[in-house]
């Protein structure tokens, strides 16, 4: 709460009276050869602070006059430099009057600009905003961000919509945001405050508008008729701000006895209203939701239930180590009209990304779909992974729904006819990867254990040796995965299906042997498709390889010479290239032959 920003240089010492025990500590509380008596400065430049003293501007504001200093306002703002030396009319003004400003506002946004330092916490609301007003409009940035950040950490039911106002109307997207997340989370508690009913038709417009605004429609219009009633000038945006109201979410008798009592609404609209209720599907009416970035709301915590599905109670519970063949699973027979793993969320939630361990004790692969619901009648699939082999832990995106229901259905399993899931979270994710036709499009790599790719095919005297993320220790027994030219190959299997268009490997090279080889991709592991042959060449080292980007999540390499021997070796693998700058030693990228 308290604001010490010191500055470069200023004008000489001024408190001649000032004792030299000051000037001995400071002198000492650093190595001889560093000076940096900042608080002497900040205190010596607070002195000339509406002091007469060398001043050379006088500001008039609520019939107040203001002494001031030229080039230490220009030095610290440009609003002042433009005022004071950029040729205006000012420029050449002995007295500068300031009718936006109240004098207390304004000497505290000056006594900053001189000493660097001000108290925050000692502020009232009001006053606050009001510096941090003249600050925006005075370009005083590091005033500005620090008020901003003190605002986000102490907003309350009673000061948002004052604080998400003066946001809005500076153009303070960091601190509208805030507000707008903590009005988000209390909906119904922020239209019962006084203070929203002095928020601008502008602001009143945008939260309602808003997914997150969770609150009922009925709700939100009776809060809108109270700001009507409080504000009778601004009843000409009356109409604007009720288009931000989602009247065919409204039962039938609602939009008779409330929406058309109140006066406020055409019957056109109510009419409109009623007609899309009849027409419009259910999944395709815009909802409102809860959002709750980066939480898992598939927990008892949230009121989530599992209604479907066998051993209901191990897919919630949060346990991702305790389960085996016999317990800590949820199930559903795979068989024609399943209905599946179904969870029912506590409230209605915006969601955008889903979590699921499979079962992954052992190689098994999975396929599934996801579909989610606000009724638990009409449904809207947002993951498909029908078509493509799936194990461990699945990282799904989509685009961002009102969620209260979500059914699972798996369509295989590669050892028996049941579907199997340990874990499930659904949640709000901020930043979501690139999707091509909703899959993922990574940036990073995706080969590796942690994120549920297996070797399926190779041999090694460690099993996930070539996607282990090592690839510095190896020698002539160890650190790399291998099968017999001829009669083999390797086999990775990415834990979901990823769309990609580039590979790197480290062919083995601890002497100058040379390979030749190609490579297919799969989504089920039955159709393949080559992406890069380098049978006609001889190879050796690092591999860049590029194609058409593709989904798949099966990687088949094949060897087909080796210059020494009838083994094909692979050191490292990784799916999308990772090159960095540290990579200088690498070849150029090789493009792939089609």
């Amino acid at each position: 709460n308290c604001i010490k920003h010191v500055f470069g240089t200023g004008p000489g010492r001024i408190a001649e009276n000032r004792s030299m025990s000051r000037r001995q500590v400071l002198s000492i509380s650093l190595p001889s050869s560093e000076v940096h008596h900042l608080q002497a400065l900040s205190e010596d430049m607070e002195i000339l602070c509406c002091n007469d003293l060398y001043s050379d501007v006088t500001f008039l504001v609520e019939d107040t006059k203001i002494p001031a200093h030229k080039v230490i306002l220009a030095a610290r703002s440009q609003y002042f430099r433009a005022l004071l030396y950029g040729g205006l009319r000012e420029s050449s003004e002995d007295v500068i009057e300031l009718q936006d400003a109240s004098k207390e506002a304004f000497t505290h946004v000056l006594r900053y600009l001189y000493a660097g330092c001000l108290s925050l916490s000692s502020f009232k609301e009001e006053l606050l905003l009001e510096i941090l007003g003249l600050s925006h409009k005075y370009s005083v940035g590091d005033l500005e961000l620090a008020i901003c950040e003190n605002l986000k950490t102490n907003l309350s039911l009673e000061n948002v919509c004052s604080i998400y106002d003066t946001a809005v109307l500076f153009s303070l997207e960091s601190l509208a945001n805030a507000a707008l997340r903590f009005i988000d989370g209390r909906a119904t508690d922020i239209m019962r405050q006084e203070s929203f009913k002095e928020l601008s038709p502008e602001s009143l417009k945008s939260i309602f508008s808003r997914d997150s605004f969770y609150a009922s429609e009925v709700e939100i219009f009776n809060s809108v008729c109270e700001w009507a009633r409080a504000n009778p000038a601004e009843r000409n945006n009356i109409p604007t701000i009720l288009e931000s109201v989602r009247f065919p979410l409204m039962t039938r008798l609602d939009l008779l006895n409330i929406v058309r009592a109140s006066g406020l609404v055409s019957p056109d609209m109510i009419l409109d209203a009623m007609l899309q209720k009849e027409t419009v599907k259910e999944t395709d009416l815009r909802r409102r939701g809860i959002i709750q970035p980066e939480e898992n709301v598939a927990t008892s915590r949230y009121g989530a239930t599992v209604e479907e599905g066998e051993m209901k109670s191990a897919l919630l519970d949060g346990d991702i180590c305790n389960y085996d063949s016999e317990r800590g699973y949820t199930r559903h027979p795979i068989e024609e009209g399943t209905k599946g793993i179904k969870i029912k969320l506590g409230a209605p939630h915006i969601l955008n990304h889903f979590k699921m361990l499979l079962w992954d004790r052992d190689l098994r692969m999975y396929s599934y779909y996801i579909e989610v619901s606000i009724d638990d009648s009409q449904w809207t699939r947002v993951i498909d992974h029908t078509g493509v082999h799936c194990r461990s832990w699945q990282y799904l995106y989509f685009q961002e729904k009102v969620v209260r229901y979500i059914r699972i259905i798996g369509t295989f399993n590669s050892v028996n006819r049941t579907f199997h899931a340990v874990a499930f979270q659904a949640s709000y994710a901020s930043d979501i990867p690139e999707l091509e036709n909703g899959i993922i499009g990574p940036t990073y790599n995706v080969a590796t254990v942690k994120l549920s790719a297996a070797m399926i095919e190779g041999v090694s005297r460690t099993r996930n040796a070539l996607i282990n993320e090592s690839y510095t220790n190896y020698d002539w027994e160890n650190g790399y995965t291998c099968h017999q030219i001829g009669t083999g190959w390797l086999v990775i299997h990415l834990g979901q299906p990823y769309a990609a268009d580039s590979m790197r490997m480290l062919l083995w090279d601890c002497d100058d042997r040379q390979y030749s080889y190609y490579i297919e991709v799969s989504d089920n592991g039955r159709d393949w498709t080559m992406v890069h042959d380098k049978t006609r060449e001889r190879c050796r080292s690092w591999q860049h390889i590029r194609f058409e980007k593709r989904s798949f999540c099966y990687v088949r390499i094949v060897g087909t010479h080796n210059t020494a021997n009838d083994v094909f070796h692979c050191v490292h693998f990784e799916c999308p290239a990772q090159v960095s700058d540290m990579d200088k030693s690498l070849p150029p990228v090789q493009e792939a032959s089609q």
